[in-house]
């Protein structure tokens, strides 16, 4: 019998919870083949089988915290698949049964009153599915009150369940109890409870940990977004007939914070201990909305890819955030952020650094409003707000407007940036 255990994951990551078991006890398995899905706290990864066999028993169910290094199922090399495990489990449950029926009556005896003084050893005694035994637990229901539909005595956790269902009330007792429940606060009101998964957790805890450790600040200006509205609309059939993707947004904004970054070097920076460590490089990160919260992955070498490359590498990106594909190498870094919360609407917002990042840029929906232009006229203008928030420890304020200024320029006049890519 081989033991399966969680592998080294990379060097950052130790924990992580089951998502999902691929494989169920009884299934043969490959070595290679994999056999559960572990998620992070910064991407979902499929852990393989590493022998080759029969999965005897699944020691961990979906749901449960392990670690690098945990036990969590059992294989055997010799074994044929076709409910091998369920019938070994029948057995065993079976002799079970068989030898609490021929134990002396005064072991019976003892046995009943330990059970009526200790509930917990009762529910030690009683025959139950390790699934059962913790949704037992987690419910408040004692097993030795549950009754088993299995032949062979054994509690299963859809037994569980039945026994958590509520029981018909006599006429009495239900009128009283509604009289109770109208007295009750609004404290006591239907709520539902919901445990936050690991990358939430870590989501929270980042964003506190970046409040905490930085001294962050937030500026704000206006973008009008007239001529790279105009300009995209000009070019964006023979961009994507040329480079089969769409000219978006993102690259314009992406072009703009390297050219501003080359500019204000600070803030192409972090804090290392009591220096201060100017990056040389341009990876930018580009938030995604996922269903499981807000992932980063980065572009790399921002500076030198062309506006279809750096539309190219956003699209796929986003495509492997949204399906859980994204890997280790594809999130680690990044010396900026670009967040857009314009896709959801939002007018204004004052986006939380992502450490130990000392600058993130926050776009926002376009609207049009009007506004006075050089000769006094008023005109209609589609109009955006961005956001620059920044660690004030390392980026003066003169440096973090000048900065915002500039990318305000670049996108105003965005000619300069398409030819240059």
């Amino acid at each position: 019998m081989k033991e399966l255990k969680v592998p080294e994951l990379a060097e950052s990551i130790t924990e992580g919870t089951i998502s999902e078991w691929l494989v169920n006890p009884g299934d043969h398995v490959e070595k290679g083949d994999p056999v559960l899905e572990l998620e992070t706290d910064k991407v979902n990864v499929e852990v393989n089988a590493e022998y080759s066999g029969v999965v005897k028993e699944l020691l961990k169910e979906a749901g449960d915290d392990v670690e690098v290094g945990d036990i969590i199922a059992t294989v055997d090399e010799n074994g044929e698949a076709g409910g091998e495990a369920d019938t070994s489990a029948a057995e065993e449950t079976k002799a079970e049964a068989a030898a609490v029926a021929e134990a002396p009556a005064e072991e019976k005896k003892e046995e009943t009153k330990v059970e009526a003084a200790e509930p917990a050893a009762a529910n030690k005694n009683t025959l139950a599915t390790p699934s059962a035994r913790k949704r037992a637990r987690e419910l408040g229901i004692s097993l030795d009150e549950i009754s088993a539909r299995d032949p062979f005595g054994r509690v299963r956790p859809e037994d569980v369940e039945e026994a958590a269902k509520p029981k018909a009330k006599p006429a009495k007792q239900a009128k009283d109890d509604k009289s109770k429940q109208s007295a009750k606060t609004e404290f006591e009101k239907p709520v539902e409870r919901v445990k936050m998964t690991r990358r939430r957790q870590t989501i929270a805890n980042r964003l506190v940990e970046a409040q905490h450790t930085s001294a962050m600040l937030t500026t704000f200006n206006e973008v009008d977004m007239t001529a790279v509205m105009q300009l995209r609309s000009e070019r964006k059939d023979k961009f994507l007939e040329k480079h089969d993707v769409k000219l978006g947004f993102m690259s314009f904004f992406t072009k703009a914070v390297v050219g501003a970054l080359k500019e204000f070097p600070y803030i192409n920076a972090e804090i290392q201990d009591n220096e201060i460590v100017l990056k040389k490089f341009y990876d930018v990160g580009i938030a995604v909305s996922t269903d499981d919260g807000l992932v980063v992955p980065v572009v790399r070498d921002a500076d030198r890819l062309d506006f279809a490359g750096i539309e190219s590498e956003i699209s796929r990106l986003g495509k492997k955030a949204r399906n859980k594909e994204l890997s280790l190498d594809e999130l680690n870094g990044g010396s900026f952020t670009i967040t857009n919360g314009g896709i959801f609407g939002s007018l204004v917002s004052t986006p939380i650094l992502n450490t130990p990042q000392v600058g993130i840029l926050g776009m926002h929906t376009i609207q049009k409003r009007p506004i006075a232009m050089p000769d006094d006229t008023i005109q209609i203008r589609p109009m955006m707000y961005l956001a620059l928030s920044y660690d004030h420890r390392i980026v003066d304020g003169k440096d973090a407007v000048q900065f915002l200024v500039r990318i305000k320029q670049l996108l105003e006049d965005p000619y300069d940036l398409l030819l240059e890519g």
